[in-house]
């Protein structure tokens, strides 16, 4: 017979045909309240078996049938819109894009680098200040385009976090405006 008196951990396993280690799981876990009276537990206990049962809490205090159902249709979801953006020409892989900067990256820096022997051949009359003056220009340029980049990449991998593609999208003009 249950009582509204407070039972030890092992009596109530026995009661219930689980171990005392398993009850003291249940009470750090919360669904058991530590103090409370044997009816109490029994209720608790009972109220979590039919939650598990009915899937909705999970049997280790993981995710649930819910959880689970909707986590899979989010990644459906998420599949079906990077399928979609890639079909109308939004989406490229990001190490297609990493590789295409990375190469018209190089093609600007070797460009640069070849400059001031191109400008002595092709302009003689240059002076070494004005050369200066092109050079301080160009590395000028050079050092934008690194910020740029670099504060577009952020953007987008903040934007990526927030999992939004309202946001993703704000952040991409937000770089864009700031750039300008």
């Amino acid at each position: 017979m249950v009582t509204d008196q407070q039972v030890t951990q092992a009596e109530f396993g026995r009661l219930v045909g689980i171990s005392q280690q398993a009850v003291s799981d249940l009470v750090r876990a919360g669904v058991l309240v530590d103090g409370a009276s044997e009816a109490e537990w029994l209720l608790a206990y009972c109220a979590r078996l039919r939650e598990q049962a009915a899937g909705r809490a999970g049997a280790d205090g993981g995710l649930n049938l819910a959880q689970e159902r909707a986590a899979l249709a989010r990644e459906q979801r998420l599949g079906i819109e990077i399928r979609n953006a890639t079909l109308r020409g939004q989406y490229a892989s990001i190490t297609l894009l990493a590789e295409t900067l990375a190469t018209a990256s190089q093609a600007v820096a070797e460009r640069f680098e070849q400059l001031p022997a191109t400008l002595r051949k092709a302009c003689p009359e240059l002076t070494a200040g004005q050369m200066d003056v092109i050079m301080a220009t160009l590395a000028t340029a050079r050092n934008e385009w690194v910020r740029r980049t670099a504060d577009l990449a952020a953007a987008k991998i903040a934007a990526a976090e927030v999992d939004d593609p309202a946001a993703d999208a704000a952040a991409l003009e937000d770089a864009d405006a700031g750039a300008d």
